[in-house]
């Protein structure tokens, strides 16, 4: 349990210990990587994810520490919510915790922990993939996420066909990709997501006009 409410922690610490489980409390994000658990759920307070939950779990992952992490907030808005499940947190919880939302708590951990932490191993690993990419490269992997060809992106991005084909060799080169489609699909697996904005009715696909942007 790690968050900067030592009152707080210590009554959801000795609710867990009353339904038998085991409960550490950390006063910061260096003791907790220090003293990183080998199992069970973080669970991260507000004032831990005031950095954001996807820094959150990049630095988690950086540390090797892949437990699946809880938000946890005495007053969240949906905003909050489901920003942080988009960035990968586990659930998102109401402080206190009652007893039988600690007991559905420990139910969906159970039931999800395994591939919950597969998934942030996945996500961590794309977005670090992601950013080695120069803009313009990652440009390139935005567009060619669209289905575009290397003519339709240089007409986006108002660069030679032969240019796109350089960046193109570069970001596959840096992705670690074989083929296109394992390019593409680090996309959805970073969190990262296009918005198609606008397009030309009367034009075809290499002629279709796309505004992207991501998520996260």
């Amino acid at each position: 349990m790690h968050g900067r409410d030592s009152r707080l922690r210590a009554e959801q610490a000795r609710l867990a210990f009353s339904l038998g489980h085991h409960a550490e409390i950390y006063s910061d994000f260096a003791e907790l990587v220090a003293l990183a658990p080998q199992d069970g759920v973080i669970i991260a307070c507000a004032d831990v994810l005031a950095m954001g939950m996807d820094r959150l779990l990049d630095r988690l992952g950086n540390a090797g520490v892949w437990l699946p992490v809880v938000a946890a907030s005495q007053s969240p808005d949906v905003d909050d919510v489901v920003q942080a499940i988009r960035a990968g947190a586990l659930d998102y919880m109401r402080l206190p915790l009652s007893e039988q939302e600690f007991r559905r708590m420990v139910a969906h951990v159970a039931a999800d922990a395994g591939r919950h932490a597969e998934a942030r191993r996945r996500l961590v690993d794309a977005r670090q993939r992601i950013g080695t990419l120069s803009r313009r490269e990652r440009e390139v992997l935005e567009w060619l996420s669209e289905g575009c060809s290397n003519k339709a992106i240089a007409r986006q991005l108002e660069i030679s066909p032969r240019t796109v084909e350089i960046h193109r060799a570069n970001m596959m080169d840096k992705l670690g990709a074989s083929h296109a489609a394992e390019a593409v699909r680090l996309r959805p697996e970073a969190g990262f997501e296009s918005r198609v904005a606008s397009g030309s009715e009367n034009a075809g696909q290499d002629d279709e006009v796309l505004q992207l942007g991501n998520a996260s």
